[in-house]
C-alpha cells in the first residue's frame, strides 16, 4: 500500500497545490494588517505619552514590516507556482495578477517602513527636505496601498479556491 496522494478527479487540487494557501495567507496577513492599523498602533496613543507611544508604535511598525516581508515572499512564491502549474497545463503566463500584486506590496513594504521611515527622525528635529508630517503621510499612503492591494488579493484568491472546490457548480452555471 503507497503511502502517496493520488489525486482527487472531484477537485482540481490536492495536497501539493498551492490553492488552500494561496487563499488563507492573503487573508492572513489582511486580518494582520488591519488590526495593527485599527486597533494595535492608535492604543499606545490613546495610553501612554506620545513619545512612549511612538517608541511602542515604531516596534509594532517594524515586526509588521519584517513580518510582512516573509508573507509577501512566501505569496509570491505561492503565486508564481500556481501559475506556472496554469501555464503547463495550457492556461496562460507564468506571470499572474496575483504575482503582480503580491509584488507591489511587498514594494509598498520596502518603501513605506524600509526608505521612507528611516527619514522620520531627523524630520522630527527639522533637517531634511520633507517635514515629518509628509513622511508620515507617505509611509500611511505606502501602508494603506498595501492593505488594499493584501485584501484584494484575498479576496481574488478566495474566489479561485472556492471555484477550484466545485467544479461541478462550474459545470452546471456554463450549461444555464
Amino acid at each position: 500500500m503507497a503511502l502517496t496522494p493520488t489525486r482527487n478527479t472531484a477537485s482540481r487540487s490536492s495536497w501539493k497545490s498551492p490553492d488552500p494557501w494561496r487563499a488563507l495567507l492573503p487573508a492572513v496577513w489582511a486580518g494582520g494588517l488591519l488590526t495593527v492599523a485599527a486597533i494595535a498602533t492608535p492604543a499606545p496613543f490613546a495610553t501612554l505619552p506620545v513619545a512612549d507611544a511612538g517608541r511602542v508604535v515604531a516596534r509594532i511598525l517594524a515586526q509588521e514590516a519584517h513580518t510582512s516581508l516573509v508573507l509577501g515572499v512566501a505569496l509570491l512564491l505561492l503565486e508564481r507556482w500556481g501559475a506556472k502549474r496554469r501555464a503547463v497545463e495550457g492556461g496562460g503566463s507564468q506571470f499572474s495578477a496575483g504575482m503582480l500584486m503580491a509584488l507591489s506590496a511587498i514594494f509598498c513594504t520596502v518603501l513605506g517602513y524600509f526608505a521612507v521611515q528611516p527619514l522620520m527622525p531627523a524630520a522630527r528635529v527639522g533637517q531634511g527636505m520633507l517635514s515629518f508630517a509628509q513622511l508620515h503621510a507617505a509611509s500611511a499612503l505606502c501602508y494603506g496601498l498595501k492593505t488594499l492591494l493584501v485584501l484584494a488579493l484575498a479576496w481574488r484568491n478566495a474566489g479561485l479556491a472556492a471555484r477550484a472546490a466545485s467544479p461541478a457548480a462550474d459545470v452546471s452555471s456554463a450549461s444555464s
